[in-house]
C-alpha cells in the first residue's frame, strides 16, 4: 500500500518555510505522494477551520514542491471543474508533470463551494451543468494529451485546437493487462477523480480515469458498495476494474485515528476492500512529528499491504 500526504492547513506566519519544511520532510519519511486541497478559502468546520484562515492556490503550491523534492508523487484531491477553463487547465497539469520528470496526477471533480465561488466571482453552475463539464473537460484532456491537435466541439466547451507542446514525459506506470500487472511508461499523468457518486462519478472513472478517489469516513460497508458500483460500470463497458487504482483519503491523529497502530490498523482493513493507496490529511504538520511518525511506524508497517 503506498501512504500519501494531503496538505490541507497553511495557518503558519511562514507558509514558505513550512511548505518546504513539510515536504521536504515527507519525502525522506517515505510518503509515496504529496496532494493539496484545490481551494482558495478554507472549508470550514471543527477540523479544517474556517473560510477565513490561510489557504494558498493550489498548483503555484505544487510546483514549489516539485522544486524541493525529488520522488513523491504531486497532484490537487481535487480541482473543481469550476475553477479554470478545461485548455487552460490541462495545460497547468501537464506543465507541472513536464517540470516535476512525470510525477503529476490530474486530480478532478465537479466542484461543489458554493460560497467561494461566488465570493472569488467564479462560474457555480447547476449540478447537471457541473457534471457535463466535467465530463467534457475527462474528453478534452484525453485529447490534449493525444497526438489529435484539432479541434474539440462539446455542448459545454468548443476548442478550435486541442494543442499542447510539450507533451508530458513518460513515466513509469504499474498497468493491469490481461489479469497481469505490470509497469510500463504512459505519457500522460494519472487521470484521478474524487467522489463516489455511483450513477455519474464512478461511470466516469470507469470511462476515462486511471484511479478513484473515495472518502475513508464514509465507512467499510458504503466504501464496499461503491467499489461494487464501479465494477459494475466497469464491466458494462467491458473495462478492466483492476486497471483502476483505488484510493482514498482520511485524517490521521483525528477523531478514530488517534495512535500510529490505529492508522495501521485501518490501513489493513482499506487494503481488504481493495484500496491500495491511502492518503491522510493531518493537523500540527509543522511540527513535522506527525510526519517523522508516519515515516518510523506507519509507512514500513503497511508497505506490503
Amino acid at each position: 500500500m503506498h501512504i500519501g500526504l494531503q496538505q490541507c492547513f497553511f495557518n503558519y506566519t511562514d507558509q514558505r518555510t513550512n511548505v518546504f519544511k513539510v515536504a521536504r520532510v515527507a519525502e525522506d519519511a517515505g510518503f509515496y505522494s504529496y496532494w493539496t486541497m484545490d481551494h482558495f478559502f478554507q472549508l470550514g468546520g471543527e477540523y479544517l477551520g474556517p473560510p477565513e484562515d490561510p489557504m494558498l492556490e493550489a498548483y503555484t503550491t505544487l510546483g514549489y514542491v516539485a522544486a524541493v523534492t525529488d520522488r513523491m508523487k504531486l497532484g490537487t484531491l481535487v480541482t473543481g471543474v469550476i475553477y479554470r477553463h478545461p485548455g487552460a487547465l490541462i495545460k497547468t497539469v501537464t506543465t507541472l508533470d513536464v517540470l516535476s520528470g512525470g510525477r503529476a496526477y490530474f486530480g478532478i471533480g465537479a466542484g461543489w463551494f458554493e460560497r467561494e465561488a461566488l465570493a472569488l466571482g467564479l462560474p457555480f453552475p447547476d449540478t447537471t451543468t457541473r457534471f457535463a463539464w466535467l465530463e467534457e473537460t475527462l474528453q478534452i484532456a484525453h485529447q490534449m494529451w493525444s497526438e489529435d491537435v484539432g479541434p474539440y466541439r462539446g455542448e459545454q466547451f468548443t476548442l478550435e485546437e486541442t494543442l499542447s507542446n510539450p507533451q508530458p514525459p513518460a513515466a513509469p506506470r504499474r498497468l493491469w493487462k490481461q489479469g497481469q500487472l505490470t509497469t510500463e511508461r504512459v505519457a500522460r499523468p494519472p487521470i484521478m477523480i474524487g467522489g463516489m457518486g455511483e450513477s455519474k462519478t464512478l461511470r466516469y472513472v470507469a470511462q476515462y480515469a486511471d484511479a478513484c478517489n473515495l472518502f475513508a469516513s464514509a465507512g467499510i460497508d458504503v466504501l464496499r458498495r461503491k467499489l461494487d458500483v464501479l465494477r459494475g460500470h466497469c464491466e458494462a463497458i467491458g473495462r478492466d476494474y483492476n486497471e483502476i487504482e483505488k484510493t482514498a483519503l482520511n485524517s490521521a491523529f483525528w477523531d478514530d485515528l488517534q495512535s500510529a497502530q490505529q492508522v495501521v490498523d485501518f490501513c489493513g482493513q482499506m487494503a481488504e476492500l481493495g484500496i491500495t493507496h491511502m492518503i491522510f490529511n493531518m493537523r500540527d504538520t509543522q511540527t513535522l512529528a506527525p510526519l517523522e511518525t508516519f515515516g518510523r511506524d506507519i509507512i514500513p508497517a503497511v508497505a506490503a499491504l
